[in-house]
């Protein structure tokens, strides 16, 4: 079952003196439970891919279709809703809100979708203790390590259920014990609920673990290889 089909798709950043031509005709299609690699040199066009992917950008021309939805024709109230129940984010910044304890931010999305306060609280908790934190609950970000706050971070893109998460070098700020952690967490997560992942990386501890690779070049696919891992 194809959970995201893009066709066509181009960007062009105008604002430059110069054009910025970042995507150039990128058609793709990726199935449930994916764990798939995103690759190439910097300037690629990988980011913008994964930006287009997740509703965060808008394409000069071209469509993306997630679930069947044409997700670049939405008015803004519409696709904010849609981001917030099929698509989870991990960022490399992490991007946690550092007031709030590690299950408040879990909690965060699931407020914003209206799930009661037990209900919410219960899910937090749970995805914590599948990510290894159920002793850290309470803790704000400040006070966890990079890694801790990034399996808080992935915990909090699967308190949606959504379809699938983008994951934008998630390993870049990790050591490689805490590198390890997370993708044993995340294959895990994808094997368990069939989540589709999909990652922008330079890493090639990702690129190991992952059962596709798709390698943009000058905004095209360069190449795109299935993998048994």
């Amino acid at each position: 079952m194809s959970v995201i089909q893009t066709f066509e798709l181009y960007k062009v950043y105008e604002e430059t003196r110069v054009p910025v031509h970042a995507l150039n005709g990128i058609s793709l299609v990726f199935k449930e439970a994916e764990f798939t690699a995103i690759v190439g040199p910097s300037g690629s066009g990988k980011t913008t891919l994964l930006n287009m992917l997740g509703g965060l950008d808008t394409p000069t021309s071209g469509e993306v279709h997630i679930n069947g939805t044409n997700i670049t024709t939405l008015p803004s109230g519409k696709l904010i809703d849609f981001r917030l129940h099929n698509i989870g984010f991990v960022f490399q910044s992490f991007n946690l809100i550092p007031v709030l304890t590690a299950r408040e931010n879990v909690e965060f999305i699931l407020q914003l979708q209206g799930v009661s306060k037990k209900e919410r609280q219960k899910r937090a908790i749970e995805l914590l203790e599948a990510v290894g934190l159920s002793d850290k609950t309470d803790n704000r970000p400040g006070d966890l390590s990079g890694g801790q706050q990034q399996r808080v971070a992935v915990a909090r893109a699967l308190a949606s259920k959504p379809r699938f998460i983008l994951a934008d070098e998630p390993t870049a700020n990790l050591d490689s014990h805490s590198t390890t952690e997370l993708l044993d967490i995340m294959e895990k997560m994808n094997r368990q609920y069939k989540t589709t992942f999909l990652f922008s990386t330079h890493d090639s501890r990702v690129m190991e673990r992952a059962r596709r690779i798709v390698t943009i070049e000058d905004g095209k696919v360069a190449k795109d290889e299935f993998r048994d891992n």
